[in-house]
């Protein structure tokens, strides 16, 4: 019998993969140098990059953070960079524009509060009852902002129950035409009811906090505000647009057809124009309407035309047996779409939905045309100032990085929303 001793009787066990094959050189070898002439453009690349990063770092690299002027930058020998002093001179500025000093803590709650109410929204993990503060948060956050009588946002957030009572009074009358005489019945108790009834109640029981008008509103605190209300209103209004151009009702689908494409022919700084000139004219006589709250209303109704089409495009993506599966179902078309059409459309749509948020946020810095001193307008502001005449690319960095942090964050949640419902397909 031969021996058979060279034979093993256990296996090994697993062993590392080997350098070239795992881990970053194997990223390396795929990505940058796969080949001849990939390599040679990685090489080029990161001989730019060197030469860039070693002339930009010493210029961002500056000790300069408490000069007060930008004269005593250029006659310091040593400094041959960025003079950041304007930016721990102006910061404040920047951020808040004009609003009183003593006052900022408004913004500052506004914007804490902002966080909270987006939070259930934005993750489903949190309890479901705090919805009920991310309804309220919008007429709260505009009463920090803009300060005045309390019962200004009570009386606002009454015409919604006004509405409904309507609409509940209605609906069995005139079926779904009670929506149209709710929200009339609502625009009606906001244009005519609002003023005189704070202005009543406000002189038995008068409480609120100090009123700040809209001309000391600036900086990221403004943009923040247009940029935030724009997005938060764009999207429902988007909604309700994208169903009306796929709806079988031909007025309906008239109406939102011309709108969106009406709206989307038309520049934004034109209608930014209309905002400051126009709009105050279709307002009853002796009406004040704020000047932030008409660039809003008009970035908004800009941004839901976009946003109807983005929604329009998840809806064509749909396979038309899930909407014969609703049909089978039983369900009515709003049922249908609230459980089974929507939810698919909008997950679908998630990537063009966040790009035109994107857009929107960025596109607030057009306010500065129309004389609202939002972060670009004020480096102008800056520049004319004696101290700091002819300062350009600190300033401009500074907006960009503040920009940027928040497309970003915007950006990085959509990658997270498309991962996790990915998982839960």
């Amino acid at each position: 019998m031969s021996d058979q001793s060279y034979v093993r009787t256990e296996m090994l066990g697993e062993q590392p993969a080997p350098l070239g094959e795992a881990g970053m050189l194997k990223w390396m070898r795929e990505n940058l140098f796969s080949g001849v002439i990939n390599s040679i453009v990685t090489l080029v690349s990161i001989a730019v990059i060197v030469m860039v990063l070693l002339q930009f770092i010493p210029w961002l690299l500056q000790p300069t953070w408490t000069y007060g002027s930008l004269r005593q930058c250029l006659d310091d020998p040593n400094v041959n960079g960025a003079c950041w002093g304007v930016i721990n001179d102006r910061v404040n500025q920047l951020m808040y524009g004009f609003f009183p000093h003593s006052q900022q803590w408004r913004p500052n709650l506004a914007f804490f509060l902002m966080l909270i109410a987006v939070a259930p929204v934005l993750f489903d993990k949190l309890p479901r009852k705090m919805v009920w503060f991310s309804a309220i948060y919008p007429f709260l956050g505009a009463w920090l902002l803009w300060g005045g009588s309390i019962w200004n946002p009570v009386l606002v957030v009454a015409g919604f129950v006004v509405g409904y009572f309507v609409f509940r009074l209605l609906h069995g009358m005139i079926g779904n035409l009670a929506m149209i005489g709710a929200v009339l019945a609502a625009l009606l108790w906001w244009l005519y009811g609002v003023g005189p009834l704070s202005e009543g109640l406000s002189s038995v029981l008068p409480l609120g906090i100090e009123a700040v008008p809209s001309s000391q509103f600036g900086g990221f605190m403004l943009s923040m505000t247009i940029g935030i209300s724009g997005i938060a209103l764009s999207l429902p209004i988007g909604i309700v647009l994208a169903l009306g151009r796929q709806s079988d009702m031909f007025i309906i689908k008239t109406l939102s057809v011309g709108y969106i494409e009406l709206i989307r022919g038309v520049p934004l700084i034109t209608l930014l124009f209309v905002a400051s000139v126009l709009l105050n004219y279709f307002m009853p006589p002796g009406t004040n309407f704020d000047l932030i709250l008409r660039v809003i209303i008009m970035v908004t109704l800009f941004a839901a035309a976009y946003m109807a089409e983005v929604i329009r495009g998840g809806l064509a993506a749909l396979p038309t047996g899930q909407y014969e599966a609703a049909d089978a179902l039983g369900l009515d078309y709003w049922k249908s779409m609230q459980l089974i059409i929507m939810p698919q459309a909008l997950k679908i749509s998630i990537p063009g939905i966040v790009g035109t948020f994107i857009g929107l946020f960025k596109d607030t810095t057009l306010v500065s045309v129309i004389g609202l001193l939002d972060p670009v307008g004020l480096i102008r502001t800056i520049q004319g100032t004696a101290e700091w005449n002819g300062i350009v690319w600190e300033l401009f960095l500074f907006v960009s990085l503040l920009f940027w942090l928040f497309c970003f964050s915007m950006s990085r949640y959509s990658m997270y929303l498309e991962r996790k419902l990915q998982k839960s397909h």
